[in-house]
Formats: C-alpha cells, structure tokens, sequence
C-alpha cells in the first residue's frame, strides 16, 4: 500500500494469514478471519461472526481499541464503486444503536464485489 493512499484514508486489503495470527488473542476459539483491509495502522476485519474495527491510537499505536459488530447489527449496507474520474470506492454500514453510517474508503482494484457478496452471506443467513 503506498503512503498517499494511507494518507487518503484509501484501504488496500491485508493478507488473511498474518492478521488471523495477530488477532489470535481476541478472536473466538474457532473464529477464522476472512478478509481484512488496513488504513496505515488501523483495520477493518471481517471474520466468520463479526466485522472487527481496529484504531490504533496515540504517536506509538500502543494504545488499540477495537470495535466489534455482529453481522446481525448490521442493517444496512451500501457499496459505491470506483469510477473514471473517482478512483476509489466506498463501503457504507448502517449498524442498529448508532446515528451515523460508518464509513470506509476501498482503493482501486479492491473486491467490491466480494465484500458485497460476504457482507450479504453473513447478513442474510
């Protein structure tokens, strides 16, 4: 991932294995991680139960608060593809008990349409 998109707030997606590693501490006995996106520090996680929010805090990132919402507390969701002049893409949750939709920027060339279909499987069961 290039440091202009990090800035951007632009995600670009992380390998399943290391983050299923680094969160093996927190994650359910037979919770397996999906996909996972990172902006600079920070991720979004999607596991088989749960979307997993992660702010790494503070100048050393000592400091992480992680933010879990269960697939069924998600009432809806929006994706905004990339298009010829906005090059990034844009994934919207409506999650119960919050005012505000909450919102990540996907870079280009991110699977829109494999978070789409993995948001649906585990909303929709």
């Amino acid at each position: 991932m290039g440091i202009l998109n990090g800035l951007m707030g632009n995600a670009s997606e992380v390998e399943v294995g290391e983050v299923q590693e680094e969160l093996a501490p927190i994650l359910g006995d037979s919770e397996q991680v999906e996909r996972a996106f990172k902006v600079i520090r920070d991720m979004f996680v999607f596991t088989g139960a749960r979307l997993i929010l992660i702010d790494k805090q503070g100048l050393t990132g000592k400091k992480v608060e992680y933010l879990s919402i269960p697939y069924k507390s998600i009432t809806t969701f929006s994706v905004e593809t990339a298009g010829h002049f906005d090059m990034d893409s844009e994934l919207t949750l409506w999650i119960s008990g919050r005012h505000e939709p909450l919102k990540k920027e996907l870079k280009k060339g991110t699977d829109v349409v494999g978070i789409q279909k993995l948001l649906a499987n585990k909303m929709f069961k």
